[in-house]
């Protein structure tokens, strides 16, 4: 028997809605919506049922993600930037400067418009009230520093350098709770033993846990059931390596006989799917060219050439990551990643994801990139949002197009993959997992139910 988790990862996304609910929701007319979904429910059974909740719970879940009226918002807007006037947001809005949606006949606002705002329409930032933080320069020179000492450790043939030993706390908080019953089931993100992160020990928990995932495991968790807790600590420590390529594409070839040719190069639905738009838009960005590497840089140029960077909505709220990204030319740091996925797969190119945190010690944050496999190379790392033109740096474009400097917790190597143990009711994020996740017997507890924290107690230099 699956579990609805699984559902949703291997079947039930791919079902389609009744064209008259599908209509519904995409005119915004979501009251209506969930009224026809609750009438045909008792008619349907298996994915097509799971398809059905998993559209209403997404309705709420948008409703979560859109909470400001236009005054609400325009007021907000106006802290930013004192000088804007109410015809000047309208404007905004019309030009796709200020991302909204109407809902029942109401416009709302999304909850991060702020920053997506000075993102899509940049000529505003010299309006702005706040300016770069002192924080953020510092910040943004550490991570240069870095990425230098890595660049520079290294010569030849592609090696991990400089280790870093993280300790780090996290912890996760439930709110109290109303309508669900039983024990509490929390996950909680670990590192992965992996090339990247090495050593990973578990310092203290409160409580203990109840099961710790295999240290290869593609989402791996530490797992917690809370009875009279409503609180888990996990204290643990790891390794983290920077890695330095230097890609020769003379030497660079792809061996379609391998296994990591087979299970790299399908796609995963529903976000790495090989639509005839992504695969004509491949085609036109690799023409002709039959080299591996030269296909992935052409890829990787489109991508940080042409994607503007944008907080993005709830990853259940899309149908199709990749596509959603190509099209409107804008997207997260994963969203940017999945891209370069799929349309390195397309190209027949293995590639995979990676995710978890971006450990600078100064400013820590959670974060999702990629990898690609060149032989004779193996796997090296590909970061688009890290390396995206638009930052300005040029030496970014450069150097995350196979490098990375090592300010990375790993704790996922795959997209949509149930954990262990698994998850019995609709994730949080059925994508990615950096925050964890919380359940109930009866339900899932969303976000606005628990709050979690990660904090970097000591980073060490072993060399």
């Amino acid at each position: 028997m699956k579990t609805v988790d699984e559902w949703n990862i291997l079947y039930f996304m791919t079902e389609k809605l009744p064209p008259r609910i599908a209509s519904l929701i995409e005119s915004g007319e979501f009251t209506r919506a969930s009224e026809e979904i609750k009438k045909i429910l008792p008619e349907v059974e298996g994915s097509k049922r799971l398809r059905l909740l998993y559209e209403l719970d997404r309705m709420k879940r948008l409703g979560r993600e859109y909470p400001y009226s236009f005054h609400e918002a325009f007021a907000l807007a106006s802290e930013e930037v004192p000088s804007l006037s109410r015809e000047e947001f309208e404007s905004l809005i019309s030009r796709g400067c200020v991302d909204n949606m109407r809902v029942d006949g109401h416009l709302l606002v999304f909850r991060r418009f702020i920053p997506n705002m000075f993102w899509l329409c940049p000529e505003l930032k010299e309006r702005r009230r706040r300016k770069t933080s002192e924080l953020e320069e510092i910040a943004r020179e550490a991570l240069r520093n870095r990425a230098q000492r890595v660049a520079e450790a290294s010569s030849g043939e592609p090696q991990y350098v400089l280790p870093l030993k993280y300790t780090v706390r996290f912890a996760l908080r439930v709110k109290p709770r109303e309508r669900c019953s039983g024990k509490l089931r929390v996950w909680v993100p670990i590192p992965r033993e992996d090339s990247i992160n090495r050593e990973v020990r578990i310092l203290e928990a409160e409580p203990r846990p109840k099961a710790i995932a295999p240290p290869d495991h593609p989402q791996r968790t530490a797992y917690f059931e809370l009875e009279d807790e409503y609180s888990v600590v996990l204290t643990y420590e790891y390794t983290s390596y920077g890695f330095n390529a230097k890609l020769d594409s003379n030497k660079a070839y792809v061996d379609e006989s391998s296994e990591v040719f087979k299970e790299y190069t399908v796609e995963k639905p529903p976000h790495i799917v090989f639509t005839g738009y992504l695969v004509s838009l491949t085609r036109s960005i690799v023409g002709d060219e039959k080299n591996p590497l030269l296909k992935a840089k052409k890829i990787w140029e489109w991508i940080t050439t042409n994607v503007r960077y944008t907080y993005a909505q709830d990853y259940a709220l899309y149908d199709n990551i990749s596509e959603y990204v190509a099209r409107n030319r804008r997207g997260d740091c994963g969203m940017q990643a999945i891209l370069f996925i799929t349309m390195a797969r397309i190209a027949g190119i293995p590639a995979r994801w990676q995710s978890g945190w971006y450990m600078n010690p100064v400013r820590p944050g959670m974060h999702d990139w990629a990898q690609m496999y060149i032989e004779p190379y193996g796997w090296v790392y590909v970061d688009p949002s890290f390396g995206n033109k638009r930052r300005g740096e040029e030496w970014r474009n450069t150097f995350y197009f196979g490098s990375i400097e090592g300010y990375r917790l790993a704790a996922n190597i795959d997209v949509s993959t149930q954990f262990y143990p698994p998850k019995k009711h609709f994730r949080s994020d059925p994508v990615d997992n950096q925050q964890g996740e919380v359940e109930c017997d009866d339900r899932n507890l969303y976000y606005d139910e628990w709050e979690s924290r990660l904090e970097i107690v000591e980073v060490e230099r072993l060399t």
